[in-house]
């Protein structure tokens, strides 16, 4: 599809997320402000859509994405920020099934900023080879992650934080502890 196609497709969808959306919701949301009660840090893989998955509504989840849910200051930001300013009580750190930076750390091959990601996945999974078991590792080096960097922050001590694996081809979330 051509740019101009694409814009067009996009304007069509937003179009049709005001005429079907909740719009009391949005409006609450708006004046009010936001309170979800979960962090989210899931892939930017297109196929891991966490309102969708855990049937969330607006408002309900901050989610935070990044290709293979690695974790730099960015992301710890955006948790803290959500944990001491939102109120949210639960961390989630969402990896999945057939994920391609899990993929490429695995196979070693990434270069321009690519390579920093899967350097970061590298990091976590050592010398794992199977690709599910990769992808776990690598979500609960994410989990010890945050956990170690919050241990010291009592105005976010509230936070719990656990780890799961989405299968993209069953649609099921599988908790890891």
């Amino acid at each position: 599809m051509k740019h101009d196609e694409l814009i067009l497709r996009l304007c069509e969808g937003n179009r049709r997320y005001i005429e079907s959306a909740d719009a009391a919701l949005r409006e609450e949301t708006a004046l009010n402000g936001q309170r979800p009660h979960t962090i989210v840090i899931a892939c930017s893989d297109s196929r891991v859509i966490p309102e969708q998955i855990f049937d969330a509504s607006l408002g309900e989840l901050f989610v935070i994405r990044v290709a293979g849910n690695v974790l730099e200051e960015h992301q710890l930001g955006s948790v803290e920020y959500a944990a001491a300013h939102l109120g949210c009580e639960l961390v989630i750190v969402l990896g999945h099934t057939r994920c391609g930076a899990v993929a490429a750390a695995l196979g070693g091959h990434a270069d321009g900023f690519i390579k920093s990601i899967t350097d970061e996945i590298a990091a976590a999974i050592g010398e794992e080879r199977d690709p599910l078991r990769a992808c776990e590792k690598n979500v609960l080096f994410a989990v010890d992650r945050i956990r170690a960097e919050f241990a010291a922050h009592p105005e976010i001590e509230q936070v719990s934080v656990t780890g799961a694996v989405y299968d993209v081809l069953e649609g099921s979330v599988r908790f890891l502890d």
